[in-house]
């Protein structure tokens, strides 16, 4: 006789990240209500950095004791996602990497690296979500941030669920795979550099003529939207969880609230 027994929802934890905690809290709600719409069961754990910046910069020491924290807080769960694919991808890439000759750690980190994903990866590859209920009228442009791009293969997602949004229309920029300078502790340290990159990429995005600009990384945007306003650029910014998720009633990335009558 066959199992009736109904499939329990999976238990997703979300690692909202600390830009977007600090920054732009409504990227996590977005994020959780898209799960949970999914069907899942989300739970948010205390947490700190996942250990990034100190493993970009070569501190080595720093970003173990700081993923050894996100383990022991993320280890329970069936799911994690992040709104980010950089810090989806330190987590899935580079925590085997940090524990490969640690034989108390590298199991754990194997596991939890094994079961993180970027939202839109784990929304339409793992749950095989293909159209989200939201509505936002007008024209987008798309930025594909390094990290999600390269490391965790994120392309089509976003775009998949994006053809799904009531009034939206996709405009593709020229070189959107290419970076927009920021590369987290690269642009403070490479200011001429990262300003000469995202110059050409604001030339991109504002040729491509959208209403709005999209991506997947809290970073890449605010340095895009920075570049954007210096340059009088009416563009709108946002995270493409908040479109996906219905939730642009706040102002744009970059853009406070008083500039915006609200």
């Amino acid at each position: 006789m066959a199992d009736t027994t109904p499939t329990p929802p999976p238990r997703v934890a979300l690692f909202a990240t600390c830009l977007v905690d600090l920054m732009r809290p409504s990227i996590g709600m977005a994020t959780a209500k898209l799960l949970e719409d999914a069907g899942c069961i989300v739970e948010v754990p205390s947490q700190t950095c996942c250990g990034q910046p100190a493993f970009n910069s070569g501190d080595r020491d720093t970003a173990r004791a700081l993923a050894e924290q996100m383990i022991a807080a993320f280890e329970g769960y069936d799911y994690i996602v992040a709104p980010s694919g950089s810090c989806a991808g330190q987590v899935r890439k580079h925590y085997p990497e940090l524990f490969k000759h640690d034989p108390n750690l590298a199991r754990r980190a194997d596991a939890v690296a094994e079961k993180t994903y970027e939202l839109t990866s784990f929304l339409v590859d793992v749950l095989g979500v293909r159209e989200v209920d939201a509505v936002c009228a007008g024209t987008a442009t798309y930025h594909d941030s390094c990290s999600g791009l390269r490391e965790l293969g994120v392309k089509k997602q976003p775009r998949t669920l994006l053809a799904s949004v009531d009034g939206l229309t996709l405009t593709e920029m020229n070189e959107n795979e290419v970076c927009c300078g920021f590369g987290g502790t690269f642009a403070v340290k490479y200011g001429e550099i990262s300003d000469s990159i995202v110059t050409k990429k604001a030339e991109n995005i504002e040729d491509a003529k959208p209403q709005m600009l999209l991506a997947g990384d809290l970073g890449c945007l605010m340095n895009m939207a920075g570049k954007l306003s210096r340059r009088g650029s009416r563009i709108e910014v946002r995270h493409v969880a908040e479109v996906l998720a219905g939730m642009t009633d706040l102002p744009p990335i970059g853009v406070p609230e008083k500039e915006t009558g609200r």
